[in-house]
């Protein structure tokens, strides 16, 4: 099969096309899917970087939609032909943490792109617990989307911070991922969302996907804005770790909530303990979140109620001048990876 394949951590450039990859082995209860569409995250610049326990040679790509090509012994609920997307990560289905709802705590929580190989590639394949059906109202590039920024958004909104309808929410880069999915979601909780850009051309677009307030960062306070505009939050949205903590906790309200769930600026961040316990600040970390809470956003997608936004299509030979994209920030929604007809 054709996959792009990291041998080795560094830039862009370590991304390898390769021809004729080995094929993936389906064993017992796996579903080997044939990849119509994968679409980039920042953890694949990440995991290509040198993530700890990371095992080379990878394939890279979390967010995945394709064909079932062929099941294991003891698949049921998947068939040759069948429409499916793969979930964006899948715990062991047994453990205390799986059975209570918290599968991203389970020990043996597996990412396709990160811990096995995922969808920079022609084919792949994946245990039938993490095989879910493509909404049928997408396309396989709208599909490959979803799954991983929505959940990660629908467990940081809806389950971590419980947003109630009137509160304030703060979504640092509306352009991203999980950007786009967080302002979706928190407009349909009933929340006023702020929404911060980098970029001039992305402040309209951060206003049709429902922002009910726009701050280009690169020229405007954004502390003084939101103090401005709202006093403060109640929810922080923070995927950028260093540069915005200190920001954070300057905005949010009494009994705010910082839900952390990245740090593309770095991961050391400066904390001002004293706005913590004044202000009784919970500080909490997003990591994905369970199948269950996926396939409940999948209703809301489903029913048009969130969307997927896709910046561009590329194809496979094109994943180094995507992985240099997506470091520019030179994209407003999804970067998609066709690897199939």
């Amino acid at each position: 099969m054709r996959a792009v394949v990291v041998f080795e951590h560094g830039g862009p450039e370590v991304l390898s096309l390769v021809e004729d990859y080995r094929d993936p082995e389906v064993g017992p209860r796996d579903v080997l899917v044939e990849v119509r569409a994968t679409a980039l995250n920042h953890l694949d610049i990440w995991v290509r970087e040198g993530l700890p326990g990371v095992v080379l040679p990878r394939i890279l790509g979390s967010d995945i939609s394709g064909v079932v090509k062929e099941v294991g012994v003891g698949v049921e609920r998947f068939k040759p032909g069948d429409e499916v997307i793969v979930a964006p990560g899948y715990g062991c289905g047994v453990c205390e943490f799986c059975l209570s709802g918290r599968e991203s705590l389970c020990s043996e929580y597996t990412m396709p792109g990160y811990h096995v190989d995922g969808g920079y590639a022609e084919l792949t394949v994946h245990p039938e617990r993490a095989i879910l059906p493509k909404p049928s109202s997408l396309t396989f590039e709208e599909a490959a989307s979803v799954p991983l920024v929505f959940l990660t958004s629908w467990h940081m909104l809806r389950t971590l911070a419980d947003v109630r309808e009137g509160q304030w929410v703060l979504v640092w880069g509306a352009g991203s991922g999980v950007g786009i999915s967080s302002i979706q979601i928190a407009k349909m909780l009933g929340a006023n969302v702020i929404a911060t850009v980098g970029d001039d051309w992305k402040i309209e677009k951060a206003y049709e996907i429902g922002a009910d307030h726009v701050i280009q960062r690169r020229r405007e306070d954004v502390v003084s804005k939101i103090r401005e505009i709202a006093g403060g939050v109640d929810v922080v949205i923070d995927s950028v770790g260093r540069d915005t903590w200190p920001k954070d906790l300057k905005v949010l309200r009494k009994g705010g909530k910082l839900i952390s769930v990245g740090a593309t600026s770095g991961p050391e961040a400066e904390v001002d303990v004293r706005y913590v316990f004044a202000k009784q600040i919970s500080i909490i970390g997003a990591y994905m979140g369970s199948r269950a809470e996926l396939m409940e956003v999948l209703k809301f997608i489903e029913r048009g109620k969130l969307k997927p936004v896709i910046d561009s299509v590329l194809e496979l030979e094109d994943a180094k001048f995507a992985h240099e994209k997506m470091e520019r920030s030179e994209m407003f929604g999804k970067i998609i990876l066709a690897t199939g007809d």
